[in-house]
């Protein structure tokens, strides 16, 4: 029997990470904008947003009480570093990040915005010259230069042409805003996890997902005063719900059993298949067109973070 064929079961779980994943731009898309014009979103973004983490924070809460007794992932922060950190990763990878992605996807493509997120890597890589001090080189330079043409042949040649250039431009600016936020979290989880003491990966991701949620209710509370008190359709609470619970915490577990079983390299791999499942979601939920520019920008951003990543891998070996 091949390794493959022994982590069978493993594979097929990293590719439904990678549908799950995909589909989220999607619904998100749906949560905020509704599925056309005359069909609008009765949330705002903030209030998706934070209904979202509410879903995600209820389950984070009781998978720590449930194992509670059995050396399982503490609740909250146990010292001042440790919430230091949190509180940074709450305000990065949660509230920035989920008002970027929310309120990007209320004026831009699922399809469109699926394609702009894998450049997030790279964004990783070259935060970490002032954040790790890190070199960057001239490959590194040439990644990300590969990756800003995907992006641009992306918003440029964008076959959904039914969204104005302009609201297109504007959402697609939050998405890339959103892979910067998100770079400087993954970075900032590094640098922490370095530290004795400070937590595990799974201590660290419950613990700013509860503190980001509280941190999102400010932002909810003033959507709600200007637009008044939303009452969500039966689909928009699965939506939520869905979200909620799969996209942000079962396929976290899923994608850590991933990495723990056939290693990160691997694993990660599936990651490049979540903006092709993200431009099918768009087509068949949302409508959304397919052209050539995609294939295009997805390749030149591929490309970009490959060089990078290889580059940068390169660096940590000598």
């Amino acid at each position: 029997m091949s390794r493959f064929e022994g982590n069978l079961g493993t594979h097929l779980l990293l590719l439904l990470v990678a549908v799950i994943w995909g589909s989220t731009w999607a619904v998100g898309r749906f949560l905020s904008y509704g599925l056309d014009e005359s069909t609008r979103a009765n949330l705002g973004p903030a209030t998706a947003a934070w209904l979202r983490y509410l879903v995600a924070v209820i389950a984070f809460v009781a998978w720590c009480w449930a194992y509670r007794n059995r050396n399982g992932p503490r609740m909250l922060p146990h010292d001042s570093r440790s919430w230091r950190y949190t509180v940074w990763l709450g305000l990065l990878g949660t509230m920035a990040y989920q008002l970027l992605f929310m309120h990007g996807m209320k004026w831009t493509a699922a399809g469109d915005a699926s394609l702009i997120i894998p450049i997030n890597p790279v964004f990783t890589v070259l935060l970490a010259a002032p954040m790790l001090g890190q070199k960057v080189t001239k490959k590194m330079a040439f990644g990300l230069l590969l990756g800003i043409v995907g992006v641009s042949a992306v918003v440029g040649w964008s076959p959904n042409t039914n969204i104005p250039f302009e609201h297109r431009l504007l959402g697609d600016a939050m998405i890339v805003l959103a892979a910067l936020a998100w770079a400087t979290n993954s970075n900032l989880t590094k640098i922490a996890l370095e530290e004795d003491g400070i937590g595990t990966t799974e201590e660290l991701v419950i613990w700013y997902s509860i503190v980001g949620w509280i941190m999102l209710t400010p932002w909810m509370l003033v959507e709600i005063w200007g637009s008044g008190i939303p009452s969500p359709n039966t689909v928009e609470w699965g939506s939520i719900a869905y979200l909620g619970l799969f996209s942000t915490v079962l396929t976290y577990v899923w994608f850590a059993r991933g990495i723990d079983r056939i290693g990160p390299t691997a694993a990660a791999s599936y990651v490049f298949l979540v903006p092709v499942f993200g431009v099918l979601s768009g087509w068949a939920l949302l409508n959304e067109s397919i052209g050539a520019s995609m294939l295009v920008g997805f390749v030149l951003i591929v490309m970009g973070v490959r060089e990078v990543q290889r580059e940068s891998a390169r660096l940590r070996v000598d």
